[in-house]
Order: structure tokens, then C-alpha cells, then sequence
């Protein structure tokens, strides 16, 4: 049993070793030939007119995956301690189902939910299209909650009642007992379901997809999508993304653009 373990451990890192041999031997020539500076500050985006800037990509990835983090890690970690120390048995038995479920929703769905419920409600509150970098950020939030819930409350579970105690004995109430002593103990394991639910978050495709804008322009508002000249929408964009997987295409991957914009990555035709 000890060779067929170690065996799937081995085809494991070898399938992701594998993903990024593909990635860097298509996308590094696309790289060396636009020009790494060009390709990485690039601040415009159009295959059409030889000019492959990657730049609001990148920043538009980070302003989404900072906002998931602002939205998703509190109401995750607060989540977690109510489950543990604050809900009674009953709730306990529905919220837990419940959170677990959110887990196995596939991102499509969570996109349709953005698209007809939190969009509207950004347009009302905000104006415009109700697409942009916090509509994104809030449906993210939403769907990093069951990782950074499930690891954390498991973690917290596995404090020493000890700590509890002894907090209490030393005449602390219930809620400091939990947050002063159970929760920094149980830091590094939170911090690991924080670090999951990142790249849950990083690794998202679809859902921003559709409620981001989906545009390869440098956002100058939290709350609505950038303008654009037209020239490559939703549709469009999205199909000619993954119908032509080609070397920029592989370059954008290899620096590891945020997915909501990967399907913004068009042919990128050789020379010669």
C-alpha cells in the first residue's frame, strides 16, 4: 500500500508540473517576443493593432482579490467562533448543512445569482450597469465563506478546552475567553483556511466573469465596469478566448492573470 500512496502523491505533482511546463513553454516565447516590459505594463490590450498589455488585467485582478479578502475573511472567522462557541444545537444543525452546501455550487450558478440579485441591487444603490469591482468582490466573498468556515471551525475546535478554562478562571467573560484565548490559538490554522480561500478566490473564473465587466481596461471606479471602445465584448471575447488558445494567450496564463480576464486573451499572430 505504501508504493500505490506514494504513487498518487506522484501523479499529482507531476500533473501540476506538467500544467506548467505547457504554460511556460507556449506563453515564455509570446513573452520574449512582445517584450516583457511591454507585456507586463502594458496599459492596452488590442491583437488586432499588435499591442498585448496586460497591465489593467493584472490590476483589475488584484482589486478583486483584495475585495473578496475584505468581504469574505470576517464574515468567515465570525462565522466560524458562532458555530463553535455561540450557536445553539438546533441552528447548528441547519447553518451547517447549509454552509457545507455552498461549497458544491458550481461557479455558473453563482454568476446567475450575481447577474439577477446583487447586480440589480448595485444599480439601484450606485447607478450605472451595477457591474463592476465590488459586485465582483461581494460574490467572491460569497464564495471563499464554506472553505475559510469549514477549516477555521475545525481549528477552533481543536484548542484545549484548557484555554477556556482557564481564561474564565481567571475571571474573564465568555466572549473575551473565546476571542482572547481559544481564536489566538487557534491562528495558524485560520490563517491556513484563509490562505485556501485566497485561492479559491484568485483561481475564479466564470462568476467575474460575468458580473465584472469582463473589459481589459484599467478600472477607475470600485462601482462599475470601465468604458471601453467595443471592440471586444462579453461575448465575443469569451469565444474567441477559448477558441484560440494562442502563444499570448499561454503568456497571459504564465503570469497568472486572474481567470475573469483570461477569456480577453485573442490570437496573437506570428511574424513571418
Amino acid at each position: 500500500m505504501k508504493w500505490v500512496f506514494m504513487a498518487a502523491a506522484a501523479v499529482s505533482i507531476l500533473a501540476v508540473g506538467l500544467i506548467c511546463i505547457f504554460l511556460f513553454a507556449n506563453g515564455v516565447p509570446a513573452i520574449g517576443k512582445i517584450g516583457v516590459a511591454d507585456f507586463l505594463l502594458g496599459k492596452t490590450w488590442k491583437p488586432g493593432n499588435n499591442i498585448y498589455g496586460i497591465f489593467p488585467m493584472i490590476v483589475g485582478s488584484v482589486y478583486v482579490t483584495a475585495g473578496a479578502i475584505i468581504v469574505g475573511v470576517p464574515l468567515g472567522i465570525l462565522c466560524a467562533v458562532f458555530l463553535v462557541w455561540f450557536c445553539p444545537k438546533r441552528l447548528y444543525k441547519i447553518i451547517k448543512p447549509a454552509v457545507e452546501l455552498l461549497a458544491g455550487i458550481p461557479s455558473i450558478v453563482y454568476g446567475f445569482f450575481g447577474l439577477m440579485v446583487l447586480v440589480p441591487i448595485m444599480q439601484s444603490l450606485f447607478g450605472g450597469g451595477g457591474k463592476g469591482i465590488l459586485t465582483a468582490s461581494i460574490l467572491l466573498g460569497i464564495m471563499i465563506l464554506p472553505t475559510i468556515i469549514g477549516v477555521s471551525e475545525s481549528n477552533i475546535r481543536a484548542v484545549p478546552m484548557s484555554y477556556y478554562e482557564g481564561s474564565l478562571g481567571l475571571g474573564a467573560t465568555h466572549e473575551r475567553s473565546v476571542f482572547f484565548a481559544v481564536l489566538p490559538a487557534a491562528k495558524q490554522g485560520i490563517l491556513a483556511g484563509v490562505v485556501l480561500g485566497i485561492g479559491r478566490a484568485v483561481g475564479e473564473t466564470m462568476a467575474v466573469v460575468m458580473i465584472a465587466g469582463n473589459q481589459p481596461v484599467l478600472p477607475d471606479s470600485i462601482f462599475r465596469c470601465p468604458h471601453h471602445d467595443g471592440e471586444y465584448r462579453y461575448g465575443n471575447g469569451l469565444c474567441n478566448g477559448f477558441a484560440q488558445r494562442s502563444p499570448a494567450w499561454y503568456g497571459g496564463g504564465a503570469v497568472r492573470i486572474h481567470p475573469d480576464y483570461q477569456s480577453e486573451l485573442l490570437a496573437f499572430e506570428k511574424e513571418g
